[in-house]
Protein backbone atom coordinates (compact mmCIF):
# COMPACT_ATOMS: atom_id res chain seq x y z
CA UNK A 1 0.00 0.00 0.00
CA UNK A 2 2.76 2.48 0.69
CA UNK A 3 3.86 2.39 -3.09
CA UNK A 4 0.46 3.44 -4.52
CA UNK A 5 -2.26 5.92 -3.02
CA UNK A 6 -5.08 3.45 -2.24
CA UNK A 7 -8.66 5.21 -2.07
CA UNK A 8 -11.99 3.27 -1.23
CA UNK A 9 -14.97 2.67 -2.88
CA UNK A 10 -17.79 4.81 -1.88
CA UNK A 11 -19.92 2.42 0.43
CA UNK A 12 -16.67 0.86 1.53
CA UNK A 13 -15.62 4.75 2.77
CA UNK A 14 -19.38 5.11 4.42
CA UNK A 15 -19.10 1.70 6.26
CA UNK A 16 -15.64 2.40 8.26
CA UNK A 17 -16.77 5.97 8.69
CA UNK A 18 -19.52 4.55 10.45
CA UNK A 19 -17.26 1.80 12.66
CA UNK A 20 -14.47 4.68 13.64
CA UNK A 21 -17.73 7.42 14.50
CA UNK A 22 -19.11 4.44 16.59
CA UNK A 23 -15.93 3.76 18.38
CA UNK A 24 -15.10 7.66 18.97
CA UNK A 25 -18.42 8.13 20.18
CA UNK A 26 -17.86 5.18 22.69
CA UNK A 27 -14.69 6.23 23.80
CA UNK A 28 -15.00 9.67 24.92
CA UNK A 29 -12.04 9.72 27.35
CA UNK A 30 -9.48 9.16 24.60
CA UNK A 31 -10.32 12.15 22.64
CA UNK A 32 -11.32 14.99 25.05
CA UNK A 33 -11.86 18.62 22.97
CA UNK A 34 -12.20 16.88 20.05
CA UNK A 35 -15.37 16.91 17.69
CA UNK A 36 -16.18 13.84 15.62
CA UNK A 37 -17.59 16.43 12.86
CA UNK A 38 -14.33 17.94 12.51
CA UNK A 39 -12.38 14.25 12.24
CA UNK A 40 -15.13 13.16 9.94
CA UNK A 41 -14.43 16.81 7.60
CA UNK A 42 -10.71 15.74 7.52
CA UNK A 43 -11.19 12.27 6.32
CA UNK A 44 -13.16 13.14 3.93
CA UNK A 45 -10.50 15.68 2.30
CA UNK A 46 -8.05 12.64 2.67
CA UNK A 47 -9.58 9.86 1.35
CA UNK A 48 -5.88 7.90 0.75
CA UNK A 49 -6.05 8.35 4.78
CA UNK A 50 -9.38 6.51 5.30
CA UNK A 51 -7.72 3.62 3.29
CA UNK A 52 -4.77 3.66 5.87
CA UNK A 53 -7.27 3.21 8.83
CA UNK A 54 -9.46 0.59 6.67
CA UNK A 55 -5.83 -1.48 6.38
CA UNK A 56 -5.52 -0.47 10.51
CA UNK A 57 -8.94 -2.27 11.00
CA UNK A 58 -8.62 -4.98 8.88
CA UNK A 59 -5.28 -5.67 10.62
CA UNK A 60 -7.07 -6.10 14.09
CA UNK A 61 -6.01 -2.26 15.24
CA UNK A 62 -9.30 -0.84 15.97
CA UNK A 63 -7.85 2.89 15.26
CA UNK A 64 -9.15 5.74 17.04
CA UNK A 65 -8.61 9.26 17.65
CA UNK A 66 -6.30 9.77 20.55
CA UNK A 67 -5.21 13.81 20.07
CA UNK A 68 -4.63 16.30 18.03
CA UNK A 69 -1.15 17.84 16.80
CA UNK A 70 -1.21 21.40 17.53
CA UNK A 71 1.28 22.12 14.89
CA UNK A 72 0.10 20.44 12.33
CA UNK A 73 -3.46 20.32 13.27
CA UNK A 74 -3.69 17.19 11.77
CA UNK A 75 -5.38 14.18 14.20
CA UNK A 76 -3.58 11.25 15.55
CA UNK A 77 -5.00 7.93 15.18
CA UNK A 78 -3.53 4.96 17.39
CA UNK A 79 -4.48 1.57 17.27
CA UNK A 80 -6.90 1.28 20.48
CA UNK A 81 -7.35 -2.83 19.82
CA UNK A 82 -6.88 -3.91 23.98
CA UNK A 83 -4.33 -6.58 22.74
CA UNK A 84 -1.32 -5.68 20.54
CA UNK A 85 -3.36 -6.51 16.98
CA UNK A 86 -3.56 -10.25 15.86
CA UNK A 87 -2.82 -9.90 12.28
CA UNK A 88 0.60 -8.40 13.01
CA UNK A 89 2.11 -10.72 15.66
CA UNK A 90 5.05 -13.29 15.16
CA UNK A 91 7.10 -10.42 13.71
CA UNK A 92 10.75 -9.61 13.97
CA UNK A 93 11.63 -5.90 14.46
CA UNK A 94 12.48 -5.26 10.34
CA UNK A 95 14.32 -6.45 6.88
CA UNK A 96 17.64 -6.62 8.46
CA UNK A 97 16.72 -8.64 11.58
CA UNK A 98 14.85 -10.75 9.19
CA UNK A 99 17.15 -11.24 6.42
CA UNK A 100 19.83 -12.29 9.35
CA UNK A 101 17.74 -14.84 10.11
CA UNK A 102 18.67 -18.58 8.71
CA UNK A 103 15.89 -20.63 8.88
CA UNK A 104 12.44 -20.25 11.07
CA UNK A 105 12.02 -17.20 9.41
CA UNK A 106 8.51 -15.30 9.90
CA UNK A 107 5.86 -13.61 7.33
CA UNK A 108 7.55 -10.53 7.16
CA UNK A 109 8.74 -7.69 9.87
CA UNK A 110 7.07 -4.82 12.08
CA UNK A 111 8.70 -2.18 9.98
CA UNK A 112 8.08 -3.85 6.74
CA UNK A 113 4.66 -4.29 7.58
CA UNK A 114 3.51 -1.03 9.10
CA UNK A 115 5.54 0.03 6.28
CA UNK A 116 2.92 -1.41 3.83
CA UNK A 117 -0.17 -0.31 5.96
CA UNK A 118 1.03 3.35 5.57
CA UNK A 119 1.82 3.47 9.31
CA UNK A 120 4.43 4.06 11.73
CA UNK A 121 5.41 2.25 14.84
CA UNK A 122 4.39 4.03 18.06
CA UNK A 123 7.24 5.60 19.79
CA UNK A 124 7.84 5.26 23.85
CA UNK A 125 6.18 8.34 24.30
CA UNK A 126 3.27 7.18 22.36
CA UNK A 127 2.85 4.09 23.63
CA UNK A 128 3.07 5.42 27.11
CA UNK A 129 0.24 8.06 26.00
CA UNK A 130 -2.02 4.84 25.48
CA UNK A 131 -1.69 3.59 28.23
CA UNK A 132 -3.04 6.72 29.97
CA UNK A 133 -5.93 5.50 27.85
CA UNK A 134 -6.80 2.31 29.12
CA UNK A 135 -5.00 -0.50 29.65
CA UNK A 136 -3.41 -2.18 26.83
CA UNK A 137 -1.02 -5.19 26.21
CA UNK A 138 -1.76 -6.94 29.19
CA UNK A 139 -1.40 -10.39 27.63
CA UNK A 140 1.00 -9.41 24.51
CA UNK A 141 3.53 -7.12 24.01
CA UNK A 142 4.07 -4.43 21.06
CA UNK A 143 7.15 -3.17 19.00
CA UNK A 144 7.58 0.08 19.41
CA UNK A 145 10.11 2.60 17.45
CA UNK A 146 13.50 1.48 18.48
CA UNK A 147 16.89 4.06 19.53
CA UNK A 148 19.36 3.87 16.43
CA UNK A 149 21.88 2.98 19.66
CA UNK A 150 20.33 0.16 20.66
CA UNK A 151 19.20 -1.21 16.57
CA UNK A 152 22.85 -1.00 15.69
CA UNK A 153 23.77 -3.48 18.60
CA UNK A 154 21.58 -5.76 17.10
CA UNK A 155 18.83 -5.15 19.93
CA UNK A 156 15.11 -3.79 19.56
CA UNK A 157 12.51 -2.74 22.12
CA UNK A 158 9.18 -3.23 23.04
CA UNK A 159 6.77 -2.28 25.43
CA UNK A 160 3.69 -3.76 27.27
CA UNK A 161 1.54 -3.72 30.74
CA UNK A 162 1.79 -5.58 33.79
CA UNK A 163 1.34 -5.46 37.34
CA UNK A 164 -0.41 -2.42 36.55
CA UNK A 165 2.98 -0.85 35.00
CA UNK A 166 3.72 0.11 31.66
CA UNK A 167 7.30 -2.09 30.86
CA UNK A 168 10.03 -1.10 28.26
CA UNK A 169 11.97 -3.84 27.51
CA UNK A 170 14.56 -5.46 24.83
CA UNK A 171 15.47 -8.23 22.88
CA UNK A 172 17.36 -9.49 20.14
CA UNK A 173 15.81 -7.50 16.45
CA UNK A 174 15.67 -11.15 14.65
CA UNK A 175 13.24 -12.55 18.05
CA UNK A 176 9.53 -12.77 17.13
CA UNK A 177 6.27 -14.55 19.53
CA UNK A 178 3.02 -15.34 18.97
CA UNK A 179 2.02 -13.04 21.66
CA UNK A 180 4.33 -10.03 20.56
CA UNK A 181 3.02 -7.73 17.23
CA UNK A 182 3.31 -3.82 17.13
CA UNK A 183 0.82 -0.83 17.25
CA UNK A 184 0.96 2.14 14.80
CA UNK A 185 0.03 6.02 14.68
CA UNK A 186 -1.52 8.01 11.69
CA UNK A 187 -1.68 11.57 11.87
CA UNK A 188 -4.54 12.70 9.84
Amino acid sequence: MSSTKKTLAAEQAAELMGVLKTRFEKNMPRHAGINWPDVQAKLATNPEKLAVLDEMEITGGEPDVVGKDNTTGEYLFYDCAAESPKARRSLCYDRAALDARKEHKPASSALDMAAEIGIELLTEEQYRHLQTLGKFDLKTSSWIQTPEAIRKLGGAVFCDRRYDTVFYYHNGAESYYAARGFRGVLSV
